[in-house]
């Protein structure tokens, strides 16, 4: 993305041909001049000038990272005048609903600069607003320009009281019905009738017809899971379904399958289009005797063809249709007699959700059968998860300990240490890349709960400074995404209790014992409780589902309101945290998977079994705050990674890592008004490490 004006919209250029050979001196240069609705100028500033933006300013300014939008908007206002639409609703999402897009679908990133991945925009004629969450305030004042107004609300209600005082009764607010789930669509409609404004369906979206370079389709093709981390083939997983098909009282004849790990899990492919997600683009239309998958037929190999026994016409074999055929071949599924078709609403767009007349035609659920079927891992996927775990941990122990010995140095930054961390996951067996952008926050970054670091914003890391990574791996054998803050200094007493308050709320929903079935919307207080008692909080979720080399947020598990009950063999992510504006953030995230739990007296009770494998900083833990059965807890996961992680550390002669990691796993005691260990522990831990491990 440009992030500064280009020269031919402003009336400096000669200015910056002069004034560029003289940045290096330090001081703030204005940039270029952009005409701004106002009528006034905006200062572009070089890095190190400011990283908001000041809007009020005469005249404003903007820093290095923001966006110059005016022609974008300009150009969008004239393609809805002939529409007779008073306003154009833009999402940060694609057509299936997803969380991380392809960057031809980064629509609402490129007409705002802003690259957050939850927001909306709205533009009319005179107004251009963008709608985010508390993890992004700070990083949109950063990227929008000052033709933007910024929201600092992120719900539906808000942007639809927002059109109904800045549109006419009986206004036409346009969308793209392929960007709007049916529950989504349900929410704005359901808003905007009673008032008189009305929704309009756009299929042909706007952006794109004046998205000038528009990215293309990515050129990979998708591939198959090898037999070796498959329990179930995909013919086995179609009879799942096609069981739960058959059983459903409501007798569906056909499920419509439109987010993309719902294809990619059904037939065990993977593809390459979507950032960090090994998902392809895809639909899938699943019926008692038929199979239909939209894809990009040309990039679908003869393997892959022979794999789907795509040549035949029975009842498991795998009819290829184009990508772009889908609402037409539904439109005609939909003329046979006796036909339902079974839709999970939070993932089906409105676009082909309409097509589903009349309603006798039409089942819906919140979320598809494939979506709770692949939820709960088989012993398979549970099995390779957790490796793929171990291996991740010796990476992110890599990382902690490089760090431990160049901060002090004063060489490193947010980036570098980003960096390290990928290229210690990429020589670990099975990597496939990292599973998101890494959060790598120090200090104030920090306090921004998915600030991810740039060449603009980098900060020097310092030993007077908390840091937060927030980092994963996609492997072929699993997903993984862990969380740790630590502090080489001396951290205040307040961030040690901020610290340790957070660790309270991860520990207490680990070790929590609760019956199956339990929703973790009932549980997710457990881990705010301890916050909530000195009067801290957090801004964002607790917890969300893991895939097997797949999403690293995997809907519907988590501790949400609209997330699913638990079962044995879920994977959750647990992580609480506190951030201080302007100051620090922490948070630490650590994936763990529901098992059975005995009890006294009863049967069929869940717990956790964390499968993240990292210690915390022992640097920022007030025990004294830590109640007897948190402590045991704690010395309890601290032997786990000692006899998980341990021996793969010795595999692979990391006997650094292996010390620091022993070191850094010494039991705590209760006592105490710090992190304490024993001195015989302290002797232990300072011996040889090949000593130490012949005494253990």
């Amino acid at each position: 993305i440009n992030t500064r004006a280009p020269l031919s919209h402003s009336v400096c250029g000669l200015a910056w041909s002069r004034w560029s050979k003289m940045s290096s001196s330090g001081w703030i240069l204005a940039v270029c001049l952009v005409v701004l609705e106002g009528g006034r100028h905006a200062v572009w500033a070089e890095e190190g000038s400011g990283s908001e933006r000041n809007c009020s300013a005469i005249p404003p300014y903007l820093p290095p990272t923001a966006v110059n939008t005016t022609l974008r908007i300009r150009d969008l206002r004239a393609s809805m005048i002939p529409l007779n639409i008073s306003a154009y609703i833009i999402p940060a999402t694609d057509a299936h609903l997803s969380e991380y897009i392809a960057p031809r679908d980064a629509r609402l990133a490129w007409m705002s600069g802003f690259t957050g991945s939850a927001g909306t925009a709205v533009i009319t004629q005179n107004k251009a607003v963008l709608w985010t969450d508390s993890r992004y305030w700070i990083q949109a004042e950063r990227q929008i320009d000052c033709n933007w107004e910024l929201e600092r609300d992120a719900s539906v209600r808000s942007i639809t009281n927002w059109l109904i005082l800045e549109i006419p009764e009986g206004g036409q607010v346009g969308f793209d019905p392929f960007l709007f789930s049916v529950d989504t669509f349900d929410v704005y409609n359901t808003n905007l009738a009673p008032a008189g404004r009305i929704l309009k369906s756009i299929p042909d979206n706007l952006v794109d017809k004046i998205w000038t370079g528009r990215p293309p389709l990515p050129p990979d093709n998708p591939i198959r899971l090898p037999d070796n981390v498959i329990e179930r083939t995909w013919p086995m997983k179609v009879e799942q379904i096609r069981a739960q098909i058959s059983d459903n009282p409501y007798k569906p004849t056909a499920v419509l399958l439109s987010a993309l790990d719902e294809t990619a899990w059904l037939f065990n492919l993977r593809g390459n289009d979507i950032p960090f997600n090994p998902f392809f683009y895809s639909y899938t239309l699943l019926s008692m005797d038929e199979i239909w998958l939209f894809v990009h037929i040309e990039r679908i190999t003869e393997e892959l063809k022979v794999y789907l026994n795509s040549s035949c016409y029975h009842s498991y074999c795998v009819q290829l249709l184009e990508y772009s055929s889908v609402r037409s071949y539904l439109q005609s599924y939909l003329q046979k007699l006796n036909v339902r078709v079974w839709v999970g609403t939070e993932y089906t767009n409105q676009a082909l959700y309409e097509l589903i007349t009349p309603e006798d035609k039409l089942l819906t659920t919140t979320y598809s059968p494939v979506l709770t079927t692949k939820a709960v891992k088989d012993a398979t996927e549970q099995h390779i998860l957790k490796e793929a775990h171990i291996r991740d941990a010796v990476a992110v122990m890599q990382l902690l300990v490089w760090l431990e010995k160049k901060v002090p140095e004063g060489t490193e930054t947010e980036l570098t240490a980003a960096h390290f961390v990928d290229q210690c996951r990429s020589k670990q067996k099975n990597s496939r890349g990292p599973s998101f952008e890494t959060i790598s926050a120090s200090g104030a970054n920090a306090a921004l709960a998915h600030y991810s670091p740039s060449n603009e914003t980098a900060r020097k890391l310092s030993v007077d400074e908390m840091y937060l990574v927030d980092s994963g791996g996609q492997y072929l054998d699993g997903t993984t995404d862990i969380t740790r803050t630590v502090h080489w200094g001396k951290p205040t007493d307040f961030q040690k209790e901020a610290y340790t308050r957070v660790l309270m709320g991860n520990i207490e929903i680990s070790r929590s014992v609760f019956p199956a079935g339990t929703r973790g919307v009932n549980m997710e207080m457990l881990g705010r409780r301890a916050l909530w008692e000195v009067g801290l909080n957090y801004g964002h979720g607790t917890g969300h589902g893991l895939g097997n080399y797949f999403g690293v947020h995997e809907w519907p598990v988590g501790f949400q309101s609209n997330n699913i009950p638990f079962q044995e063999g879920m994977f959750t992510s647990i992580e609480p945290g506190y951030y201080k504006e302007n100051d620090f953030g922490i948070r630490i995230e650590d994936i763990a998977v529901t098992v059975p739990a005995t009890t006294k007296l009863g049967n069929n009770y869940l717990t956790f079994e964390t499968v993240s494998l990292v210690p915390y900083d022992r640097k920022l833990i007030n025990t004294s705050l830590l109640s007897p059965e948190q402590v045991h807890w704690l010395n309890k996961y601290y032997e786990s990674i000692r006899s998980v992680v341990g021996p793969e550390l010795e595999r692979q002669a990391l006997k650094e890592e292996y010390d620091w990691m022993m070191k850094h796993t010494a039991p705590f005691l209760s006592a105490g008004a710090s992190a304490v260990i024993s001195s015989v522990t302290l002797l232990v831990t300072m011996l040889p490490s090949v000593l130490l491990h012949n005494l253990l």
